[in-house]
């Protein structure tokens, strides 16, 4: 579970972000960093359990959540560090192109999910070809209706665009998706469910859900 006092780092944090606080906090911010990483072991060593790919991969939990320090090069904020983690088990790695599973920590902001965000021109291109060439095997993943209850907020995006994509009539029965410039779900998770024993159950069952999508993008991509 997510610690009363790891909460409570980030959401200083952000009223407080600076090297000199952080600095002043350091033993707060290994608090936190050491509790989210050891809920990133469980969650590897448990989605091992039925995802061959997140076994074979031997994921270290430090590479599989985010850095706090934010990339200031290109950005007119110039506040140094995030306020949220994410975890992330994508079995090529977290800065893949490959489907992956999800979590994000952020005081009352905390969601769970699972696949692909903005996959790059050629991934994208083979995840519309494939949905376009089997939007059977797609309509049946996302209208599964133990899917549909732990998901009820369906497939989101990370944009869709006005008109078809090149190669696709606007009459095609997956055009809805086909639009799409990113595929995955997020469901949200209170910071009380977040400090429950149970938590790491509740993620999982969401992963277990979300698999045979993450299965899908994959054999996509990997096409």
């Amino acid at each position: 579970m997510i610690e009363n006092k790891t909460l409570n780092f980030l959401k200083k944090l952000n009223s407080n972000n600076s090297k000199e606080w952080l600095d002043e906090n350091r033993s707060d911010y290994n608090f936190a960093k050491n509790n989210i990483l050891a809920m990133t072991q469980s969650l590897i060593d448990q989605v091992s359990n039925f995802d061959g790919g997140i076994e074979k991969a031997d994921l270290d939990p430090k590479k599989c959540i985010t850095r706090l320090n934010r990339d200031l090069r290109f950005s007119k904020d110039k506040t140094p560090y995030k306020t949220d983690y994410y975890i992330v088990l994508n079995q090529k790695g977290k800065n893949s192109s490959s489907a992956f599973y999800y979590v994000h920590i952020e005081p009352n902001n905390c969601f769970v999910g699972g696949g692909v965000y903005n996959p790059q021109p050629n991934e994208l291109k083979k995840i519309r070809n494939k949905i376009n060439n089997s939007f059977g095997e797609w309509h049946k993943i996302i209208s599964n209706k133990e899917f549909e209850k732990k998901f009820p907020s369906g497939i989101h995006n990370s944009g869709i665009l006005l008109r078809s994509p090149k190669g696709f009539d606007d009459d095609n029965p997956a055009i809805e998706f086909l639009k799409m410039k990113g595929f995955y779900t997020q469901e949200n998770i209170t910071d009380k469910e977040m400090q429950s024993n149970l938590v790491l159950e509740k993620i999982i069952d969401y992963f277990k859900y979300v698999k045979p999508l993450i299965d899908y993008l994959n054999d996509a991509i990997e096409e």
